[in-house]
């Protein structure tokens, strides 16, 4: 199997996490040769990545393979001892996916904006403000999300803050981490972890490489001529489907 990931994914960077933390030997991390380019959304229609490539059948979504791996490779779990434990894992791994990764990815645009977008900025900072407080609530205060151990929930869990962390400030909105003394004691606990560790450090990476080709202007260009390369391929497709 192969996993095509890239470093500054965080939807990638959760799938990683829990490889690492499983000791998966046998699946290759690569980024796809085609990421950004119309034949990459030929073969995946959804267009991002993680996508998890099994002998040519390729599964996207991080939630989606992140249960998958956890099926086929069930030792050492990273699920609960129960299903009431399992529920509680899910929960926090949602709040680390949904609630705050997803509205972080959504917002990480307007840091590199030439005219940033206040309300848009506002709404989905608040609501990343509003789910620390909550996960302040859930999270565990042993140095794990969940259980005292590794789990589903901090592979979630990680990249979201490190978001939190890097993005939100560059959008003029201070991270509410340290003032969520839960979270704050969580996250300073996890970075020493060894997966978590290994992971954060791809998304650094990824976040130096992602400045630099802004600050030089490659990222424009490279953004310019994928929109170009799929609007002349779904014009191509439209046409082909009139004739």
């Amino acid at each position: 199997m192969k996993l095509y990931s890239g470093d500054l994914s965080p939807y990638s960077a959760r799938v990683r996490m829990q490889i690492y933390a499983k000791g998966i030997s046998d699946i290759a991390i690569e980024r796809p040769a085609h990421f950004g380019t119309p034949k990459f959304r030929e073969d995946n229609p959804i267009g991002r990545i993680p996508v998890l490539d099994i002998d040519g059948d390729l599964m996207p979504e991080s939630e989606v393979i992140a249960e998958y791996l956890e099926e086929i490779y069930p030792a050492p779990s990273m699920l609960g001892a129960n299903p009431r434990e399992t529920a509680h894992i899910r929960t926090v791994a949602r709040i680390g996916d949904i609630y705050i990764m997803n509205n972080m990815f959504m917002l990480s645009p307007q840091s590199r904006a030439a005219t940033r977008n206040q309300g848009i900025v506002d709404l989905l900072a608040g609501q990343v403000v509003r789910n620390i407080k909550a996960l302040d609530r859930l999270v565990g205060k042993d140095g794990f999300a969940c259980c005292g151990r590794i789990t589903m929930a901090d592979c979630a869990l990680v990249p979201g803050l490190f978001l939190v962390e890097n993005v939100l400030p560059s959008v003029g909105v201070d991270s509410p981490i340290p003032t969520n003394a839960n979270v704050a004691a969580y996250w300073a606990a996890i970075q020493k972890n060894e997966h978590a560790a290994k992971t954060l450090a791809e998304l650094h990476r990824g976040l130096e490489d992602r400045r630099e080709m802004i600050r030089n202007g490659t990222f424009a260009r490279m953004m310019e001529a994928a929109a170009a390369a799929q609007a002349a391929a779904d014009a191509q497709a439209t046409s082909s489907a009139v004739s």
